[in-house]
């Protein structure tokens, strides 16, 4: 019986794409290009304007100040083109420094009264602060937390919520601490707008200005010691804490 000869090339050539299917390179995946530095600026300024108007003002103000001064400078040393050209990156660096001082000020506006406002300024502090992502006390019905940060003046506890509401919290939390760091100094920072509350913009601010009690091998030893005993909030990773619930069937 004769062969078909559709049936007996179709065999060959359907192994030789299989063939290619398997050893063929896979394509390369287009790389995410990463925005200009000269973009991230421009998205800053049209975000920090948006909430600033001022800050174009400013910013052009001390531009032209810093010039005029070195042109004056120059101009006194009968050298005036070295002092524009000294002047002008100088004035674009103090520009600059006025555009990320409100950048930052216009961020914590927006997340201002918001769950895991301190935590997000714990995350402006400087090197030599070790600090957790999640709130080591919350209350889900109410939404106040603590966060801990771990640095040289010792152990911080940053809250949101108002004093009557979060005082429970954080007297529970530095409770625990005494028991396994009894030798180790616990500060409370109160974040917010109320009576002896501090802003969020000012949080790191304080923190830095608190005494340094403790040297850096001791930071260590302290953030490894509450890492070994855990945390008290049965929190799985990928879990947030703001959307849980009390079980109220016990």
């Amino acid at each position: 019986m004769a062969k078909s000869p559709d049936s007996s090339n179709s065999t060959p050539s359907g192994s030789s794409a299989v063939k290619r299917g398997l050893f063929s390179r896979k394509p390369k995946e287009a790389k995410a290009k990463k925005p200009s530095r000269l973009k991230q600026i421009r998205e800053v300024f049209t975000m920090t304007r948006r909430h600033d108007p001022m800050v174009p003002w400013l910013m052009l103000l001390v531009f032209l100040g810093v010039v005029a001064v070195s042109f004056l400078v120059g101009f006194w040393l009968d050298n005036w083109i070295t002092g524009l050209i000294i002047g002008i990156p100088l004035g674009l660096l103090g520009a600059t420094f006025i555009l990320s001082r409100r950048a930052e000020r216009a961020a914590f506006a927006q997340i201002e009264n918001q769950p895991g406002a301190s935590g997000a300024a714990l995350g402006t502090l400087r090197r030599g602060w070790i600090t957790e992502e999640q709130p080591v006390a919350v209350n889900p019905r109410t939404q106040d937390a603590v966060f801990r940060a771990i640095g040289r003046p010792g152990v911080v506890l940053v809250s949101e919520g108002p004093t009557h509401r979060v005082k429970p919290l954080l007297d529970a939390e530095r409770k625990r601490l005494a028991r396994i760091l009894p030798n180790v100094t616990v500060h409370v920072i109160e974040s917010g707008r109320g009576e002896g509350q501090v802003p969020i913009s000012e949080v790191a601010k304080k923190m830095g200005k608190l005494k340094k009690e403790l040297t850096k091998l001791e930071v260590n030893a302290v953030s490894k010691r509450i890492a070994s005993l855990g945390n008290r909030l049965p929190i799985p990773k990928g879990i947030d804490p703001y959307k849980a619930r009390p079980n109220r069937g016990r």
